[in-house]
């Protein structure tokens, strides 16, 4: 009888693994293997909301393609450290002020994102690189890095545009994926010709937001889940998920390296208690805008003015430093 039982629960023991393993091999494969379908996560109805109201502003729309497409965009490619061609588009300004912009996309976006700021940056006088993020667009790589790869890859366009480009003063701007990007990029050994990092929307670390996605769109707890899939992670792709951490990264940034958090207090996609406990742990200069009503990264199309009026604020204090 003890035996019988004895085999029973270990039945149930490698069954559940079982489980667990193919789960955690789905989730991998929906959300970290490189593919070009959309999925559905948590938070994204407001933004699609958004996106759905500019299009609607189909005078203003047309107007932006067009000046969009009637940029020189140049484009450029690196190999990143593990061997992999990583793309972007690079645009010269016709009157250059002597500074430039890195713009980093979002999940499952591309270079082609971003054209009003872009736009922006530009008539201020920026030069703009606009990477794609390796397992996007034309970058290659079979898997999403989160942030925590591309803060490499990043590291490496920035020396691209101190080498072969010859810029002096550098700013990095991410949107959501993209601003964890740069904030996982500001604990890196950064040259000095980086005057300042902008992170729009971002989360503070790859665990936590996929905890995030899990209870919210399948009410399902992290553990054991996200500790598998981390692991599958690991084996697949090279990074666990608690080592993806923004919030570990900030607490290691230079001291005069400027920072500053902006977040919407109603993102749902990524909470906006992750910018508070950011800006809290984040080494020396550092601002925090929380803005009132915003959703995921609407803060630049909502809040336009307040917005531009406070990226220049910043940069012009960056610049002292």
């Amino acid at each position: 009888m003890i035996k019988r039982i004895g085999y029973t629960v270990c039945w149930l023991i490698v069954i559940t693994m079982i489980v667990l393993f193919g789960a955690a091999s789905y989730f991998y494969n929906l959300a970290i293997n490189r593919s070009d379908e959309a999925i559905k996560l948590y938070g994204t109805e407001e933004a699609v909301k958004a996106v759905s109201a500019l299009e609607e502003e189909q005078e203003r729309l047309q107007e932006l393609t067009s000046w969009t497409e009637s940029q020189d965009f140049e484009e450029v490619e690196i190999e990143s450290d593990d061997g992999l061609t990583l793309s972007a588009v690079y645009l010269k300004n016709d009157a250059p002020i002597g500074k430039t912009v890195i713009l980093a996309h979002g999940y499952k976006g591309s270079n082609e994102q971003l054209p009003e700021v872009t736009r922006y940056y530009y008539d201020k006088g920026y030069d703009i690189l606009k990477p794609d993020a390796r397992g996007h667009g034309k970058s290659e790589g079979d898997y999403i890095g989160m942030g925590w790869d591309d803060r490499n890859d990043m590291r490496k366009w920035i020396d691209y545009l101190i080498e072969e480009k010859n810029e002096k003063a550098i700013f990095l701007h991410g949107f959501s994926m993209g601003a964890s990007t740069v904030l996982m990029t500001s604990g890196e050994d950064l040259p000095d010709q980086v005057k300042g990092i902008i992170a729009d929307s971002g989360y503070t670390s790859v665990e936590e937001e996929m905890a995030h996605q899990l209870k919210h769109l399948y009410n399902l707890p992290s553990f054991p889940l996200i500790d598998i899939t981390s692991k599958v992670t690991e084996s697949k792709a090279g990074y666990s998920f608690d080592e993806a951490s923004a919030l570990n990264q900030v607490k290691k940034k230079k001291d005069d390296l400027p920072l500053f958090i902006i977040h919407g207090d109603k993102d749902e996609l990524v909470p906006s208690e992750m910018a508070q406990r950011l800006y809290e742990n984040a080494a020396g200069m550092r601002e925090l805008w929380i803005i009132p009503g915003v959703g995921h990264t609407q803060g630049f199309l909502d809040e336009g003015e307040e917005y531009k009026r406070r990226l220049n604020g910043f940069i012009e204090e960056a610049m002292k430093q």
